[in-house]
C-alpha cells in the first residue's frame, strides 16, 4: 500500500472516530433500576432507550420486538453521574500551563470569558470520568483577575468531537475569601464590584429594552461606550445582560454563612437573578433562609477541617442539615477528580449510621449526584434521571454504585454505548500481567 493510500485511511478512520456515533434503541432487562428521582430502587425493572431517549423505566415495560435487548442479571442500573461545577476538558497536566485553561489571569475580560471554546473532547480526564459512570458536566475555570470567572458549559462526555451541550450556560462568581482577594483585599471590595457589576448590566438592558437575546455579544460591539462612572467592559456587561433579566444563572460561590446570606439578599435590588450556591462550607447554619429563598445548592461533600477562616463551622453533617432543613441540595464543586462522586455520595449513606451525624438516605445520595446536580444546571428536564423524555444516559454497575468496591460493565450517553478505555485502564492491563519482552528497555535487569 502506497504512502498516500496509508495517509487516506488513516485520515478516514479518524474522522469515523470522531463522528458521533447514532443513538442506538436498546432495552436493558431484570434489572434494579434505579430513577434518580429520589425514589427507591425498582427489583426487576426495565428501561428501554430509543432515539437518544428513554422511552420508558419501570416493571412490567414490554420490550418491542427485534430490539437489543441486555439482560442485567439483577445489577444496578442508573442514570449517568451528573458533576457540577469541574474543570473537565479544560486540563490535560495541571503542572503544565500550555494544557491547562483553567485559568486568565493576564485577560481583560472576566465575566465574558466563554469557557466552551476550550474543552478539549480528546482531554484524558474526560475519559477516565466516563468509565467511572459520569455522563454529564458543568465545566467551569477559576476565576483570576476577575471575581467573575466567567460562562460555563454544559458538555456530555460522550467519545465525540462535539461535547457541548450549551455553551454560555451560567455565570460563575467568587465571593468570600478568593472574591476578596481579587477584588482588591476583602470582602467589601468584592461585594462592591458585584453590585456595580450587575447595575452595569441591568442599565445597559433597560436600554436595549426587556427582550435583550440572552448571552448577545453583538452589543459589546454595536453600543457606544455607557455614560457615567462604569467600571466593566462593554464586553463583561453585555455577558451579564442574561444575568439581570434572569436568563442565565448565577453560580455564586460562597462557604462562610455570611456570605451566603450576601449571595442571597442581591434578589432584594435583582430579583431575576436565578441564583445557585455553591460551596457552602457553611451552608447548614443558614439552611432555614436558603430553603426559604428556594436557591438551589451544589456543595462541597465532607468539609470538616477548618482550613481557613471561611471554613471555621465545616462539618461533615452539613449535606444532611441542610437536606432535613428542605434545601434542594447537590454534591458538586469535585474539581478534576468527578469520579470520586459516588464515594461521597456513599459516604453520606454512611454518615446516617453515626450517632447524632446527619447524611442522606441511600435514594437521596443518587439523587444528589444524578438529577439534583441536573436540577440545579437548569436542565433537569434533559438528563439526569431515567424518566421518559429526558436523554439516554444510563450506567449498568456490577455492585451497589455507592460501594467503593463497585465497577462500571456499561455506560450510554444520549443512547450511545461508550468506550470505557483510558491511558488508566490501559497502563493497568499492560503491568497487570506483564509479559517476557513486553516492558520497556528500563525495566530490563
Amino acid at each position: 500500500m502506497s504512502a498516500r493510500v496509508t495517509a487516506l485511511a488513516a485520515t478516514a478512520l479518524l474522522v469515523l472516530t470522531a463522528a458521533p456515533a447514532l443513538a442506538q434503541s436498546v432495552a436493558v432487562t431484570n434489572a434494579t433500576l434505579v430513577i434518580g428521582d429520589g425514589s427507591a430502587p425498582i427489583r426487576g425493572g426495565t428501561v428501554i432507550v430509543s432515539g437518544g431517549k428513554v422511552v420508558s423505566a419501570g416493571v412490567g415495560v414490554a420490550v418491542p420486538a427485534g430490539m437489543r435487548t441486555i439482560d442485567a442479571g439483577g445489577k444496578f442500573v442508573t442514570p449517568g453521574i451528573v458533576v457540577a461545577v469541574t474543570d473537565l476538558g479544560l486540563v490535560d497536566v495541571e503542572s503544565d500551563d500550555t494544557s491547562n485553561d483553567t485559568g486568565s489571569s493576564r485577560a481583560p475580560f472576566g465575566a465574558a470569558l466563554d469557557y466552551s471554546a476550550a474543552i478539549n473532547p480528546s482531554a484524558q480526564p474526560i475519559a477516565i470520568s466516563r468509565a467511572a459512570g459520569v455522563t454529564r458536566a458543568a465545566v467551569i475555570g477559576g476565576a483570576t483577575n476577575s471575581i467573575f470567572a466567567g460562562q460555563g458549559a454544559v458538555i456530555d462526555l460522550g467519545a465525540d468531537s462535539d461535547p457541548v451541550v450549551q455553551s454560555r450556560a451560567f455565570q460563575f462568581v467568587e465571593l468570600g475569601e478568593d472574591g476578596g482577594r481579587i477584588a482588591g483585599g476583602s470582602r467589601v471590595a468584592a461585594h462592591a464590584v458585584l453590585r456595580n457589576a450587575l447595575a452595569e448590566a441591568r442599565d445597559l438592558a433597560r436600554r436595549h429594552g426587556p427582550n435583550v437575546a440572552a448571552a448577545d455579544m453583538r452589543l459589546a460591539t454595536t453600543t457606544p461606550e455607557r455614560p457615567g462612572d462604569t467600571v466593566l467592559s462593554r464586553f463583561d456587561a453585555a455577558a451579564l445582560v442574561p444575568v439581570v433579566n434572569g436568563l442565565q444563572p448565577l453560580y455564586v460561590r460562597a462557604e462562610r454563612a455570611a456570605d451566603i446570606r450576601a449571595a442571597l439578599a442581591l434578589k432584594a435590588d435583582f430579583p431575576l437573578l436565578k441564583l445557585v450556591i455553591v460551596g457552602a462550607t457553611e451552608g447548614w447554619q443558614v439552611a432555614g433562609e436558603v430553603a426559604q429563598a428556594r436557591v438551589p445548592v451544589i456543595a462541597k461533600p465532607l468539609s470538616d477541617l477548618p482550613s481557613d477562616f471561611e471554613h471555621l463551622a465545616a462539618t461533615q453533617s452539613n449535606v444532611g442539615r441542610m437536606s432535613a432543613a428542605g434545601v434542594r441540595v447537590s454534591l458538586g464543586a469535585f474539581a478534576d477528580q468527578p469520579r470520586h462522586a459516588t464515594q461521597y455520595a456513599g459516604n453520606l449513606v454512611g454518615l446516617t449510621r453515626v450517632p447524632r451525624a446527619s447524611g442522606l438516605t441511600w435514594d437521596k445520595a443518587i439523587a444528589s449526584i444524578t438529577s439534583g446536580p441536573a436540577d440545579a444546571i437548569g436542565m433537569g428536564d434533559r438528563f439526569g434521571s431515567l424518566k421518559a423524555g429526558r436523554a439516554g444516559d444510563l450506567v449498568i454497575w456490577d455492585g451497589d454504585p455507592l460501594e467503593m468496591t463497585s465497577g462500571v460493565v456499561s455506560v450510554f450517553i444520549d443512547g450511545v454505548e461508550q468506550p470505557l478505555e483510558n491511558h488508566q485502564t490501559r497502563l493497568r492491563n499492560r503491568y497487570m500481567q506483564p509479559q517476557e519482552g513486553a516492558l520497556p528497555k528500563a525495566y530490563d535487569w
